[in-house]
């Protein structure tokens, strides 16, 4: 039997994290010029709509934990990842801007993720 504090949805944590993650690395890697994305702009873009598919699956099935649950925890430490996944596509891509945005959202997502990991394994 299941508690009620057991998150449950640390697999979406991961995704969230994964999603970003290689994200953040293609991105990089472009920025870099070690890879040409001209022909597959589009990964990108998919990249970006997945990270922000999975942290908002992530925060609702947190949330819905529970009041003073670990899933409840992790989706609040999650959450503020919100305003800079948010605000990239009117920030505009092509400053200096842009990584600095993204990049704000990693230490929320970190903590959403340690925060679900250590849910899971208190059960």
């Amino acid at each position: 039997m299941r508690r009620r504090d057991d998150t449950g949805s640390t697999g979406l944590f991961i995704a969230a994290a994964t999603a970003y993650a290689v994200n953040v690395a293609l991105g990089a890697s472009v920025a870099l010029r070690l890879i040409d994305t001209r022909r597959f702009r589009w990964l990108h873009h998919a990249l970006y709509v997945a990270t922000c598919a999975t942290s908002v699956s992530a925060l609702v099935a947190g949330w819905s934990r529970g009041a003073r649950t670990a899933g409840r925890r992790a989706a609040l430490a999650l959450l503020p990842a919100a305003v800079p996944l948010a605000a990239i596509p009117y920030l505009g891509t092509h400053t200096r801007r842009h990584p600095l945005v993204s990049l704000a959202a990693a230490p929320f997502i970190v903590a959403g993720l340690v925060l679900s990991r250590s849910a899971a394994d208190r059960k």
